[in-house]
């Protein structure tokens, strides 16, 4: 088996360091019930390099983003998985709403 190469092996590391777990910590049990959290875990990395021989340079770079998904509650032999909302998204779906509306109004008024 050949040796890992530098993309492999960061990569190795950057799993094992961006998981829910990493970010939010180990379930949690009290009066009979266990909450899990869940996390959306997003992670990239690039690199390159310039020139040949010894002058060569490179670099590299890369970057994780974890965000709470929700939790998974287990109590007297069920599961159920409760989502916590992302608030950034919401925001996002509001403000394409509101230019919308402000597009359609000024589009009504000259089409008219």
């Amino acid at each position: 088996m050949s040796e890992p190469t530098f993309v492999e092996r960061i990569a190795d590391v950057i799993q094992l360091h961006a998981n829910a777990k990493q970010v939010y910590g180990d379930p949690v049990e009290r009066d009979g019930s266990v909450i899990i959290p869940v996390a959306r875990v997003q992670w990239g990395f690039g690199g390159g390099g310039l020139g040949h021989g010894a002058a060569e340079r490179g670099g590299g770079g890369g970057g994780v983003r974890a965000t709470p998904a929700g939790y998974i509650e287990i109590r007297n032999g069920a599961s159920e998985f409760r989502p916590i909302p992302d608030v950034n998204a919401m925001a996002g779906v509001a403000v394409a709403a509101a230019v919308g509306l402000a597009v359609g109004i000024i589009v009504g008024r000259f089409v008219r």
